[in-house]
């Protein structure tokens, strides 16, 4: 049996009242309903807070979390206690798949690419019609790969 997989995406900047329990609650019903592998773009925001869940649920289920990094740089220019956390979060996944590198105009959207070529759902948080994670819904609907949204 195929083991179904998850990308994630969302905002960087995420609202100070963002609710983290209803991410946790969001990310357990996606593996109730069988995802195990999960693919995390590495960025701040949201994609680090749905890592924290992530970390924790793996104590409860059998669960995996590949670390998609798109160059070795990342976290270079992030705010100290958010490299700390991406750090100490990166020690935390299961694999890492570090795609390009160096940065290159392109490489987050490559990123993208790649966890939803490997992914069955995409789960995101979006509110923007413009910038990255509008971007990767917007891929992930062009291949069919269906969206569910952070709070539905």
């Amino acid at each position: 049996m195929k083991e179904m997989a998850c990308a994630l995406t969302g905002h960087r900047d995420v609202p100070t009242n963002f609710d983290k329990k209803m991410l946790f609650d969001d990310l357990e019903a996606i593996v109730r309903a069988g995802y195990t592998m999960f693919y995390c773009g590495m960025a701040m925001g949201f994609d680090l807070m749905a890592l924290e869940c992530l970390i924790e649920l793996k104590s409860r289920y059998h669960v995996r979390v590949e670390a998609c990094i798109p160059f070795p740089d990342q976290a270079k220019r992030f705010p100290a206690a958010e490299r700390e956390k991406y750090e100490r979060l990166l020690k935390a996944c299961d694999s890492q798949a570090v795609l390009y590198p160096t940065f290159f105009p392109g490489a987050f959207c490559a990123r993208d690419r790649y966890m939803v070529d490997r992914a069955e759902l995409l789960y995101a948080y979006c509110t923007k019609s413009t910038g990255g994670a509008s971007y990767t819904v917007h891929y992930a609907i062009s291949r069919g790969v269906p969206v569910r949204y952070y709070g539905k």
